[in-house]
């Protein structure tokens, strides 16, 4: 990158407003992605805005991608003073959501009278409909981020077409979205909540009106990588000024060193190749208690080695005496250094929730999937892993029952078609290593994205 004195003071006036949806696993992958364009510019001012608790994640005092020219700042989450949690837990997400844009506005305002410059460039995550009005009044770019994947993405564009073929309320399965590109096996209940079903919800008004606005935004960045689908890359890139795959973000962007505090990778070293099943359903979902003991039951039975990162309390929640029985060849512990494991060649099969980021993980592992998605995108991924891309399976009836887990696992773990979904996902994985590659697409594309939000 060229350093010439007009390009520094160009970019001395340059700031760039970052505005990240602090819930799930939504902005720890924007950071990650923000921290690699600051790198590249150092001189450009980022300020980063976020909760409270999601920065005091984000930015903690041991933060080893301190940058100096990032600074964070608190945006309120919407909960009144002295608030009694009503018990339902997606409460302060929508009261967040309610309050969300007259709050970034007033603090985005207070970090333009701080740093005396005004805001250049708008990087939000993509569901921020309201950065391309932010964006315009005060003559900035608009960058928007989706964190997720390109199918899901073209869904929100396309929902008004959707609701006008499925009508408004849950439709009978039967029904499937051929209309859509790239979707052949598409089901009414694959579809993420918002949608069909509770449109008029905080959820569903959100992602609509981000499907209506990102066709105004300058360029449109997704954590993907163009050979993974590419009839859904080229629906989105006609409908968008300019789409730019930057994924997998696990390989374009830094990442945090997570630690194995529990042996696991000494662990699986004394196991043969692909014989371990991984179980992860992510940092925030416990399957209900009796698909646990179901999993466990089904996991006594198989024989397979396992590794199980559990975000409970085994003692409590397993079955009585599970964990002395499987303690020769089962390890159950709180945390795991996931892209580790999955790289280890013994590791089998990955049993997942289907969140982007995990699916992304197999890939880049190169493990085969069984799946049980909750929510949002994840049966819409669970769908794609079975039927488009053929890398894994899903649970039957999408519940974890004794049957469907013995039957994924004889399926993923012995049988010749878990074989050829290897075989198709160390092709997938070659081809995300080669988009990131010197001259890949994904590492071209970031290139792009620098240029565009630090120019």
């Amino acid at each position: 990158m060229s350093n010439s004195k007009g390009e520094i003071n160009v970019q001395k006036s340059l700031h760039v407003a970052v505005l990240a949806f602090p819930f799930g696993t939504h902005a720890a992958p924007l950071v990650s992605i923000v921290r690699k364009i600051a790198e590249e510019a150092p001189n450009v001012t980022f300020s980063f805005f976020s909760t409270k608790k999601s920065n005091a994640t984000l930015f903690s005092s041991s933060d080893e991608f301190h940058l100096p020219n990032i600074k964070h700042y608190d945006v309120p989450d919407g909960l009144p003073e002295g608030y009694v949690p009503s018990g339902h837990p997606l409460e302060p997400i929508f009261r967040f959501i309610k309050a969300m844009p007259e709050n970034y506005k007033i603090v985005v305002g207070e970090a333009v009278i701080e740093t005396e410059k005004k805001i250049t460039c708008f990087v939000t995550d993509a569901f921020y409909w309201f950065g391309a009005d932010l964006a315009d009044e005060m003559n900035a770019k608009w960058v928007p981020v989706w964190t997720a994947g390109p199918h899901a993405l073209l869904t929100h564009f396309y929902t008004d077409l959707i609701r006008e073929k499925f009508g408004n309320n849950k439709v009978d399965d039967v029904e499937k979205a051929k209309f859509l590109p790239g979707f052949p096996e598409l089901e009414a209940s694959d579809l993420p909540e918002g949608v069909i079903e509770d449109i008029d919800g905080p959820f569903g008004t959100m992602l609509h009106k981000m499907g209506q606005a990102l066709p105004r935004a300058t360029a449109v960045s997704i954590n993907s990588f163009s050979t993974l689908h590419s009839i859904i890359e080229n629906e989105l890139n006609s409908k968008f000024k300019l789409l730019l795959n930057v994924g997998p973000f696990i390989l374009t962007t830094p990442q945090r060193t997570i630690s194995d505090e529990h042996d696991c990778l000494a662990w699986l070293n004394k196991h043969e190749s692909f014989s371990v099943v991984y179980i992860s359903f992510g940092s925030s979902i416990i399957p209900p208690p009796h698909e646990l003991v179901a999993l466990a039951e089904s996991l006594e039975e198989c024989g397979f080695p396992f590794l199980w990162a559990f975000r409970g309390n085994p003692e409590e929640q397993f079955p009585k005496g599970f964990i002395e029985r499987t303690r020769a060849r089962g390890k159950i512990v709180a945390w795991a250094p996931q892209m580790e494991i999955l790289k280890h060649s013994s590791v089998g099969v990955c049993l997942t929730h289907s969140g982007w980021n995990s699916v992304l993980d197999c890939i880049v592992g190169g493990v085969p999937m069984i799946s049980r998605p909750f929510f949002g995108d994840q049966k819409m991924n669970a769908r794609m892993i079975e039927s488009v891309w053929e890398i894994g399976v899903r649970v039957e009836n999408g519940v974890l029952s004794k049957e469907s887990i013995l039957k994924g696992l004889e399926l993923t773990m012995s049988s010749e078609r878990g074989r050829f979904m290897r075989k198709n996902i160390v092709k997938l994985k070659e081809s995300a290593l080669e988009a990131v590659g010197e001259n890949g697409t994904s590492a071209k594309n970031l290139n792009t994205l620098i240029q565009i939000v630090t120019r």
